[in-house]
């Protein structure tokens, strides 16, 4: 009998989940096709084009929908059974409210992986949608600028070649604490880097080692690799993918970079966070859904659109909220980020003990 009914409410829910989550992206699309058409005809953008732009934004609309279809899903799927007395003959034949939500609480686990699956695909479609519409701005060289690495060694490059991977006139300061450390300055008139090593290797310099105060010794190479030079020649440009294409470790890369180089990227922070969050949230929404949806057994459809809505709502704007105050630096970005799931836990364990078993 369990597996009879758990097919059934997995069967219902799903139904439920593919078509909302497949709904409302066409929404969204309808919405911005609305809001941009005028700049696609002005810029001449085919049909092709068009099309191609809004299939590669489908993985994000999908992201975004989750979260919103788990909630309608859940709702409509328990409220049902609910108003139809399946749920109270479910409790007479001995089945409580907790094992026969079990299904839903392992399909919004299993949501939430392919959650996080999607966040990693959003980055590779987001960059494909940016060269497609030509939206990236020209960039790839960098001139006279001072970059700290993590390590703390300061570098001072006259030019930067992203593309062809060179560096001219190159200067690299380590500063020592003599003479337990020496201080080491090393200069360069080129840097070639090595790909398959993830190294640079320069070219035609010199080294001056500072093993005590007052003293200098120094040396000519034709070419040198040194370990700690390990930046990439992205990193080192500094002005990188925009965030919405990159993964979550590339984006924590990023941040620990700004870190180092004194920059304070809170909204990256929050962005990187929110990453795990809104997959996450799924999960957290059937949890809180199904004791709501059973606590009002006289609702109806009407009912659980509008509560559906209600509960989107407050959490769109749980959700700009405490991401606004975390940007700002008000509060931890990853408070900021899961703000909205921490709050609609609490509720859900709330109601979870509250609910008839």
């Amino acid at each position: 009998m369990f597996r009879i009914l758990d097919r059934y409410l997995s069967r219902e829910f799903l139904r439920l989940f593919v078509v909302f989550v497949l709904g409302a992206p066409l929404l969204f699309i309808i919405g911005d096709l609305v809001d941009h058409l005028d700049r696609f005809i002005d810029e001449g953008r085919t049909v092709r084009v068009v099309v191609l732009n809004y299939l590669y934004q489908m993985p994000v609309f999908i992201l975004w929908s989750f979260p919103i279809a788990a909630l309608i899903a859940t709702i409509f799927t328990v409220s049902n059974m609910t108003r139809h007395s399946e749920v109270a003959a479910a409790k007479a034949g001995g089945i409580s409210f907790y094992r026969l939500t079990a299904p839903l609480v392992i399909l919004g686990a299993i949501l939430t992986v392919a959650g996080l699956g999607l966040t990693e695909l959003v980055p590779v479609a987001t960059r494909l949608k940016t060269q497609l519409m030509g939206d990236k701005p020209a960039q790839g060289l960098r001139a006279d600028f001072v970059y700290r690495a993590r390590n703390g060694d300061v570098y001072a490059i006259r030019r930067l070649d992203v593309e062809g991977g060179r560096i001219d006139n190159l200067t690299v300061e380590r500063e020592g604490d003599e003479p337990r450390i020496p201080g080491v300055d090393i200069e360069a008139r080129r840097a070639i880097f090595l790909k398959a090593q993830q190294r640079w290797r320069l070219e035609d310099g010199r080294i001056r080692l500072f093993p005590a105060r007052g003293m200098e010794r120094s040396w000519q190479f034709a070419s040198l690799v040194p370990a700690r030079l390990r930046e990439t020649p992205e990193q080192l440009l500094a002005i990188p993918k925009a965030p919405d294409e990159m993964g979550y470790a590339e984006l924590g890369r990023y941040i620990e970079i700004l870190r180092h180089s004194g920059g304070k990227p809170f909204r990256l922070m929050v962005q990187q966070a929110q990453k795990i969050a809104i997959p996450v949230a799924t999960l957290i929404i059937v949890l809180f859904g199904a004791p709501l949806a059973n606590a009002s057994p006289r609702g109806g459809t009407a009912y659980g659109i509008g509560i559906s809505l209600a509960i989107t709502i407050f959490y769109m704007m749980l959700f700009k909220v405490s991401g606004g105050l975390a940007n700002g630096g008000s509060i931890p970005p990853v408070l900021g980020a899961w703000a909205p799931n921490i709050l609609f836990l609490v509720a859900a364990a709330w109601l979870q003990f509250r609910v008839e078993t």
